[in-house]
């Protein structure tokens, strides 16, 4: 099976009663990037990438279409093999991750489909029917976060994640109290994530005051240098987010005790096939970790929602989406959505999900 035809398109997703803020970026709307691979007998596959804007990190829209029309012409007559493939489009182009991640969630797609099982099969057999997700914040007033931490333990969200940092932190420090007022001795799970927006300073700061709240503190700072230097002060788990860009750097923060788990995202560490290495070592280190992504419609979600099927469940932190931020669906019948703060795994071939192509307008590329 070879690639024969390659389109990019482009595709607005309004941030519902926007913004979304974070410590050092607020988003109006985002703009995704889909690929459509078609194959030498017939098959199409879907893949995507959406960078939740241009400084969150190394990562921007108009770069992963540029990225990705970079390699196509070396992708053509490919023959649809994961390794194969991400040899092949590391020899045409270095770096860009997440541009690579589009063709490797198009190219499960497409085997799936071949061979008539579910991503999740591929990645090697799906654990649970539904996954737990995780709802996450943006940054706001301590009590507006507050009664939306009550909402969603209401819906039945397993775990939350309230976003911290860009301002005093003592409005941070209030933030966090306020939200454990609410869910605390409920069993849902508190991760807080800084985003890279603390200090050292700050992020010791937290964790010295709020001893007895026993939440996750995410990428708080914004190198691995400095979680190097507050790793021995802090009275809380750490986990990296935003730091672990490779499979060479989870290699040594794991290898190093580094951290105590990730926040990872698909299309950060290039898609599925090395995603489903780093579920590996996590589960041979014992560290717990997401499996989601920065922003993006139905073929993201379906992507994270089938290698987190497949992560050892007491290791499986959650799989954040952004359908509550967005509206409608790519694939209005199979579309990923959360029901009583989980998701369903899709059961059809490949991802499940086949997005109405009308939605997207005409391709800005096509090879």
């Amino acid at each position: 099976m070879k690639i024969t035809e390659i389109h990019i398109y482009s595709h607005d997703l309004p941030v519902k009663n926007g913004p979304y803020t974070m410590a050092n970026a607020e988003v109006w709307a985002l703009d995704a990037t889909l690929v459509k691979l078609v194959t030498d007998n017939g098959l199409v596959g879907w893949g995507e990438t959406c960078p939740v804007g241009p400084t969150y990190a190394e990562a921007h829209a108009a770069g992963a279409r540029a990225a990705v029309a970079q390699m196509a012409n070396g992708l053509l007559g490919a023959e649809v093999s994961l390794l194969g493939l991400h040899r092949r489009m590391d020899g045409l182009l270095n770096g860009h991750n997440y541009a690579k991640a589009a063709i490797d969630i198009a190219a499960h797609d497409l085997l799936g489909k071949h061979f008539g099982v579910s991503v999740s099969e591929l990645l090697g057999g799906a654990e649970v029917d539904k996954v737990p997700s995780y709802y996450a914040t943006g940054v706001g007033a301590p009590d507006d976060i507050a009664t939306l931490a009550a909402g969603k333990l209401a819906e039945g969200y397993p775990r939350l994640q309230i976003k911290v940092g860009g301002r005093p932190v003592e409005v941070d420090i209030e933030t966090i109290r306020k939200v454990w007022e609410v869910i605390g001795g409920s069993g849902m799970r508190l991760a807080v994530d800084g985003n890279r927006g603390w200090t050292t300073r700050d992020a010791l700061r937290v964790s010295r005051e709020c001893p007895d709240i026993p939440f996750v503190m995410e990428q708080p700072c914004n190198t691995i240098e400095d979680l190097q230097k507050i790793r021995p002060q802090l009275g809380h788990p750490i986990y990296m987010d935003e730091n672990s860009t490779d499979l060479n750097t989870v290699i040594s923060a794991a290898g190093t005790g580094l951290v105590d788990g990730f926040g990872m995202k698909v299309t950060r560490i290039g898609g599925l096939q090395p995603m489903r290495t780093f579920r590996d070592l996590c589960e041979a280190r014992n560290l717990p970790h997401t499996c989601d992504d920065s922003w993006g419609g139905d073929i993201i979600a379906a992507a994270c929602v089938h290698i987190g099927a497949t992560v050892r469940p007491d290791l499986l932190e959650g799989v954040w989406l952004a359908a509550p931020y967005i509206e409608g669906n790519y694939d209005a019948q199979n579309g990923i959505r959360i029901d009583g703060g989980h998701i369903q795994v899709p059961t059809g071939p490949g991802l499940g999900v086949v997005p109405d192509e009308t939605r997207f307008g005409a391709p800005v590329a096509s090879f």
